[in-house]
């Protein structure tokens, strides 16, 4: 691992006191008592089909239930960072939930945490994100805040896409994971909130629609193993997306202060996550040190000056993008609420999550907010599926996107 010229101090190794004392804590397999237990799952129905048992836990199976959500599946079609270069090799935010899981659960492990929980967090926190990654985030919420006044963030979609369109179940210890992940990021320490039950979390969601910001800058998770997830989002990310820029052609290895380049993701994954560990073992809150922090915001506040705000669709594309976004809203919106059966929200959206919730006895109440059924539906799209919907409905859209080779087959306007 290369060193940092930036943060000396991070070594990447424990101290003496802080090895023992995980090695202790790995070796007798016992949890933390500060771990969400799996006995301790809150769910909105005691379903037999979903008690705890010892071959398939209460979070063990929040896990399973999400990977298979069609919605999962769809996260390896869509951005994580780049959106118009035909390049397999650039991640997409299918393998993006994958690295979070994997950096969590290294320091789940090392702390004594719930491992089932933190994966079925760090799979699920994703799930409700738009086509091209942030910047198709903001140009969902402009059209939807125009029409509405409420607020979209992708976390606050992942609540719905677990618990209301895929009616499955999940406990609030997972959903409250998901829903917490996106906020004040940049926070040295990270303490519970206290939540403990569905009507409180409810509420809190709500506001996040109505409020926006004024309520996701507050959101604290409920357990450690959310707080895990929370600060492993940006460890994931932050050296990963520079060897994306890299590998782009957008960036050289030399365009970085700290020197590193790409070698900056081998680096970022040991130190963070040593820091990490040193500073939250035994202890009822996850921190880092003032070095440690100091140094993952710097790091994303270079990734978001040299590579964030350079990409396509925030340059040359942005405002392109933002009109098709708003101008396929209308387009929805008007099929929806005109009942054409055979409009792509109906066939692709709204019949299939009334299918799938009917399995468990749930409904879908599309025609009770329109506006929100356009966001569930735009929000679920793949970039290439939004990029044929759109040439489809509007076809002068096919000069904006000359790098795709394929654009889907099936949709109708």
């Amino acid at each position: 691992m290369g060193r940092n010229k930036l943060a000396p101090g991070l070594t990447g190794e424990l101290s003496p006191a802080a090895s023992a004392a995980v090695a202790e804590r790995v070796d007798s397999g016992a949890l933390s008592p500060f771990a969400c237990k799996s006995s301790s799952a809150i769910r909105r129905s005691s379903a037999e089909r979903d008690r705890d048992t010892a071959l398939r836990p209460s979070f063990v199976r929040d896990a399973e239930k999400i990977v298979h959500l069609p919605a999962y599946n769809r996260m390896s079609g869509k951005t994580q960072v780049f959106s118009f270069r035909a390049n397999d090799d650039l991640s997409r935010r299918g393998l993006h939930v994958q690295l979070v899981a994997r950096v969590a659960r290294d320091i789940g492990r090392a702390l004594g945490l719930n491992l089932d929980l933190i994966e079925a967090i760090a799979l699920g926190h994703d799930i409700g994100h738009t086509p091209f990654g942030h910047a198709g985030e903001r140009f969902l919420n402009d059209a939807y805040h125009a029409r509405t006044g409420r607020w979209f963030f992708h976390n606050v979609q992942s609540v719905r896409v677990i618990d209301v369109l895929g009616g499955r179940n999940v406990s609030l210890q997972t959903l409250d994971g998901c829903l917490t992940h996106n906020g004040e990021f940049e926070q040295q320490v990270f303490e519970t909130s206290g939540l403990a039950e569905f009507d409180t979390f409810d509420r809190v969601v709500a506001s996040c629609w109505e409020t926006g910001e004024g309520a996701i800058g507050h959101l604290r998770p409920m357990t450690l193993e959310g707080c895990v997830v929370r600060i492993s989002d940006i460890i994931a990310y932050v050296g990963k997306d520079r060897q994306d820029a890299i590998r782009a052609g957008l960036l050289g290895e030399d365009a970085f202060d700290d020197g590193l380049g790409g070698a900056y993701n081998s680096w970022a994954l040991q130190s963070f996550v040593v820091d990490v560990v040193e500073n939250s073992v035994g202890r009822d809150r996850i921190a880092m040190s003032k070095e440690g922090f100091e140094e993952l915001r710097r790091a994303k506040h270079e990734n978001y000056e040299k590579i964030y705000g350079a990409g396509e669709v925030n340059s040359g594309l942005g405002r392109e993008c933002a009109q098709l976004f708003d101008a396929l809203f209308d387009h929805e919106l008007e099929a929806l609420r005109a009942g054409d059966e055979s409009s792509a929200i109906f066939c692709q959206h709204v019949r299939g999550c009334e299918r799938r919730l009917s399995h468990y006895g749930r409904t879908y109440d599309w025609e009770d907010d329109p506006e929100q059924t356009v966001v569930d539906f735009i929000s679920s799209m793949t970039d290439d599926y939004f990029m044929a919907t759109c040439q489809a409905v509007f076809p002068d859209s096919a000069k904006l996107f000359p790098l795709r080779g394929y654009f889907g087959d099936g949709v109708r306007p």
